[in-house]
């Protein structure tokens, strides 16, 4: 049984996630508050598993809940219930990067559609439960330790995938490298419109590389990120220019992982790096698969590290990693871009035939 605990100041959004949970056999809600410190006067009683929190709060807000929350259980999976404006935007952005480890669109609430909202909520409730609570399969045995680490020397190009989970992660490879990282970078994170332009602003202020949202046209460079926008593909021309579509527009993920990779891949063959960080799904598998046909280096997550192990497991499983790293050795790998001074702690070999 998965224990839910539910901190709103709306009685209306209490009830509608009440009522999404009440049909769904493997959640209960253990209790609710309405106010942060309702919330902590009531939550170790309580003692859940997950916690959905809203970001916007008279007097302690869930900004400042979330910390105090995560000393007390660090294992809490906490779910930040967020709206469409620009401080919403910018609180929820800083929450994943403190440890919150997904958000729900406070707008779904108001489409009045339960299966939407049972799908936009059950479904990452689901994805972030603790191992064992839920029945989730058994992730695939680990690959075996190999002495070697990733040659990165033919690297050209750097692209990033990440879902759930993914904010706190790709914040941490950046803030890993020096302003003389010698290869462009392009992240795309599964994010909805109105927040994609705000996480690349908090990257910018705590990263020594140059980051920012990408536009149409922009050159990709070396010691830069672009991060792909919400509501938009993003493909790399031959030239390292930034092209934006909305096509696919029947795509699950708009920006989709996939879709940069493939065309990264084209624009520099067998000199692409691919790195599939933490999230729920397959977005990146396919796309990773590209890179390494190619000849390029492709790392995937470890299970160990992820918040959700989907998108890394899905490479892994497809024969598109060709590494699978816990997030601080890729953090160091990367950090040390150029050096090739030998064994990265931590690095195993997928168990697959390297191409």
């Amino acid at each position: 049984m998965i224990r839910v605990f539910l901190v709103d100041d709306s009685a209306f959004v209490r009830r509608a996630l009440t009522r999404v949970l009440a049909v769904e056999s493997e959640f209960e809600v253990v209790g609710e508050a309405a106010s942060g410190n309702e919330a902590l006067a009531r939550i170790t009683a309580a003692d859940p598993d997950i916690v959905t929190l809203d970001v916007v709060m008279p007097g302690m807000d869930g900004l400042q809940l979330l910390p105090a929350l995560l000393r007390w259980k660090p294992s809490l999976k906490v779910l930040m219930i967020s709206a469409h404006t620009r401080d919403g935007a910018d609180a929820t952005v800083a929450a994943l990067a403190a440890g919150a480890v997904d958000f729900i669109d406070k707008t779904t609430f108001n489409v009045m559609d339960l299966e939407y909202l049972r799908r936009e909520v059950v479904d990452r409730m689901r994805a972030v439960a603790p191992a064992g609570s839920n029945g989730r399969a058994p992730a695939p045995p680990a690959p075996q330790p190999s002495p070697a680490a990733p040659d990165l020397s033919r690297c050209e190009l750097c692209v990033i995938g990440a879902s759930t989970g993914g904010p706190a992660a790709v914040q941490r490879i950046l803030q890993s490298l020096p302003a003389t990282f010698p290869w462009p970078i392009v992240v795309v994170q599964h994010m909805p419109i109105g927040f994609t332009r705000p996480f690349a602003q908090r990257l910018a202020s705590l990263s020594r590389v140059r980051v920012a949202e990408a536009e149409d046209g922009m050159r990709l460079s070396a010691g830069s990120a672009m991060i792909a926008p919400a509501g938009s593909h993003l493909r790399v021309s031959p030239n390292l220019a930034v092209v934006l579509t909305p096509e696919p527009s029947e795509a699950k993920h708009i920006p989709s992982v996939d879709v940069t990779m493939r065309s990264a891949a084209r624009s520099r063959p067998g000199r692409v790096l691919g790195v599939l960080l933490t999230g729920m799904g397959e977005d990146g598998a396919d796309g990773m698969a590209t890179i390494k046909a190619g000849g390029g280096v492709t790392i995937a997550e470890s299970e160990a590290s992820c918040v959700v192990y989907g998108m890394p497991r899905a490479a892994v499983l497809r024969g598109a990693a060709s590494w699978v790293l816990p997030l601080e050795s890729i953090a160091d790998l990367l950090g040390r871009a150029g050096a090739r001074n030998g064994h990265v702690p931590g690095a195993t070999e997928a168990s697959i035939q390297r191409r």
